[in-house]
């Protein structure tokens, strides 16, 4: 496995100094990581005209040559030119260019994260550092017999479907892509089920080895990834998973490489993206580029004429924050997505999901999950991060099912599905959610086209309750 010291990023360039002076941040504090969790010498900047660029970098002290650009109209990742006294933070040459004709948005690099990580009171999570052991279930007979497959009549769906996760129509597996921090490429969980060299990439390291980086039970955010792909591995054994690193070590990745990320998927035969990921606050860059994943009738504001005709159905965890605060990008509520909170074994809502109804869409089992771990080991996660891969893979299977666009014209189209055959849920609980109104996704049911979802025999209206009650 390769270690830590690669330098090179696949979306910057090197930078160029400029020297300039300026008086738009003669008064800004001293400090300057203030008010900024992004990139410390970045920002994300769209111009309504691109002819507008030499002009805004000279007045806001950016470096004359963009690190990236997407999107139409452009939209420019620039850096701060850190060869003058003082520069100014990211969120002050964002404040700066407020009101300024030229620009449609400016924002951050914000900072990301995976959703199982300690002391973010937004996301707390409970990984194998936070008394979940990796030797609970840790074993293939425990990945063999543990619950979520009964659960949501995984068996039972693979036999009404015809599929494991290749196409119906002609044979060629599905493809996932699971953007995270990495997997151990050698897992055998993952024989002969990863995409060529070419599909992977490492957006962190700028290469197309993906591996994970860190040290087990040193580095909490290693494994991460190689769970989460391992879930997409259960839930649709046959078709392909496409790593696509974009996490560091410590589970911490940047918006840009997000997007990067999501355009490589849809460029390079991804069908279903899952994101177990997420941040405090709204961006504009990410709301975009899903609105472009699955385009309505309403064109977009800003398109993306690098994902050409590619569309992704996207699953996204909803987070671990044991609130209702908004986790993003799962509360972006874009029509090519659904935001995903963890369950539990007994059907109830986890005591450490982030949920409110205006923005959790489904719930899937997120507790206890057995999966692999480097090492070639299995372990048991909990978290919203283990319940995203489950919705994604029931929407890969039912692409595999009915690949034939005229069945599931959009991604919508095939995320309705996965709601509308899903298990109602609706309980009286403890705050902060009040009364839980929210559907528990079901495979068999979603393949079968059954919109009237049976609530399993063990099911009550107090089934689960004691889940809400250990805080």
């Amino acid at each position: 496995m390769r270690v830590f010291g690669k330098l090179n990023y696949l979306i910057i360039s090197v930078a160029m100094a400029l020297s300039l002076s300026t008086g738009l941040f003669a008064n800004r504090p001293l400090d300057a990581t203030v008010g900024c969790d992004c990139n410390p010498t970045q920002v994300i900047v769209q111009l309504l005209n691109s002819g507008d660029l030499p002009a805004v970098i000279t007045q806001y002290g950016l470096e004359p040559t963009p690190a990236a650009q997407v999107g139409s109209p452009a939209v420019f990742l620039l850096k701060i030119n850190q060869n003058v006294p003082n520069p100014p933070t990211p969120s002050q040459v964002v404040t700066a260019m407020t009101g300024d004709a030229r620009i449609s948005f400016a924002e951050v690099n914000r900072k990301l994260s995976q959703v199982e990580t300690e002391g973010l009171a937004w996301t707390q999570g409970h990984s194998w550092a936070i008394g979940h052991s990796w030797a609970i279930g840790g074993s293939v007979k425990g990945l063999q017999f543990q619950w979520f497959p009964q659960r949501i009549h995984l068996n039972e769906a693979f036999a009404a479907a015809g599929t494991k996760g290749l196409r119906t129509d002609n044979g060629q597996p599905i493809v996932v892509a699971v953007l995270d921090t990495g997997i151990e490429l050698t897992h055998p969980a993952f024989a002969g089920r990863l995409v060529d060299v070419a599909d992977r990439w490492d957006f962190v390291d700028g290469d197309n080895d993906p591996s994970e980086v860190g040290i087990l039970r040193t580095d909490s955010a290693f494994g991460h990834g190689t769970h989460v792909a391992g879930i997409v591995a259960q839930m649709v054994p046959d078709a392909k998973i496409m790593p696509l690193r974009v996490l560091d070590r410590d589970g911490s990745g940047e918006l840009w490489r997000v997007t990067a990320a999501l355009i490589w998927a849809a460029n390079h035969g991804a069908d279903v993206a899952n994101l177990s990921l997420g941040y405090p606050q709204d961006v504009r860059l990410l709301h975009d580029l899903l609105d472009n994943l699955d385009p309505g009738t309403i064109p977009p504001a800003t398109t993306f004429p690098e994902l050409g005709t590619h569309r992704l159905a996207v699953a996204v965890a909803a987070g671990n924050g044991g609130n209702t605060t908004p986790v993003f990008p799962a509360a972006e509520q874009r029509d090519g997505m659904l935001s995903v909170a963890a369950s539990t074994r007994y059907d109830g809502l986890a005591n450490f999901a982030s949920y409110d109804r205006s923005w959790v869409d489904v719930s899937a089992p997120g507790e206890n999950i057995v999966s692999a771990i480097p090492g070639g080991r299995y372990g048991v996660w909990s978290g919203s991060s283990m319940a995203s891969p489950i919705v994604a893979g029931i929407a890969a299977l039912l692409k595999a099912q009915h690949p034939d666009p005229t069945t599931y014209p959009a991604p919508h189209d095939l995320l309705n599905k996965v709601v509308e055959t899903s298990v109602d849920k609706r309980w009286n609980v403890l705050p902060p959610w009040g009364e839980v109104r929210l559907k528990r996704v079901d495979a068999l049911c979603a393949v079968t086209s059954n919109l009237n979802c049976p609530i399993p025999a063990n099911f009550g209206n107090n089934s689960g309750f004691e889940d809400f009650l250990v805080k």
